[in-house]
């Protein structure tokens, strides 16, 4: 069974490339940046645009540029929508065979690339232009007013709830 196809794809073949390097503008369309949504537990997926740069190397293929989005999670807190712009850079290095000598051969410091696995005679910029969204994501949004929302639901802060707010009601002579 194959994986099924990504929901944004972008796929430039190897012998496009050739020996310079080639840069591209890709932008998801309202469907693919739905689908997206979907994938990533996004409220909405407003913009997902990446200018990029493939650039052939000696024994792998590097891909260097800029994703910019527009997103609305939900905050952890209270469910409400937390709106975002995202511009970030990333840089993925593609490589044939990632076991083999050869590959272990490329030098990388530690603010270089993510290595990835090249499939097949071709890179799929949309998809790493996805992951690299992924990526940088908010993992935990939270709404600017989360605690007001939480306190008026009843909701205890860590401050109210924790081993020392016992300590303070006694201080303060509450018990």
């Amino acid at each position: 069974m194959s994986a099924p196809a990504p929901e944004f794809s972008r796929v430039i073949r190897l012998n496009e490339i050739g020996d310079g390097t080639r840069e591209r503008t890709i932008e998801a369309d309202e469907a693919e940046r739905k689908a997206l949504a979907r994938r990533f537990g996004l409220i909405a997926l407003g913009r997902l645009e990446a200018r990029l740069h493939v650039i052939p190397e000696a024994k792998s293929w590097l891909v260097t540029g800029t994703l910019i989005a527009d997103v609305e999670q939900s905050c952890v807190a209270t469910g409400e929508p937390v709106p975002a712009h995202i511009e970030a850079p990333f840089s993925v290095r593609f490589v044939r065979d990632l076991d083999s000598p050869e590959a272990e051969e490329i030098e990388l410091s530690d603010e270089d690339c993510d290595l990835l696995q090249l499939e097949g005679e071709r890179i799929d910029m949309g998809e790493t232009v996805a992951q690299s969204l992924a990526l940088n994501l908010d993992p935990y949004p939270r709404a600017p007013d989360a605690d007001a929302t939480l306190r008026k639901l009843g909701v205890l802060s860590e401050e109210d709830a924790g081993p020392f707010a016992a300590l303070k009601g006694l201080k303060l002579g509450k018990n």
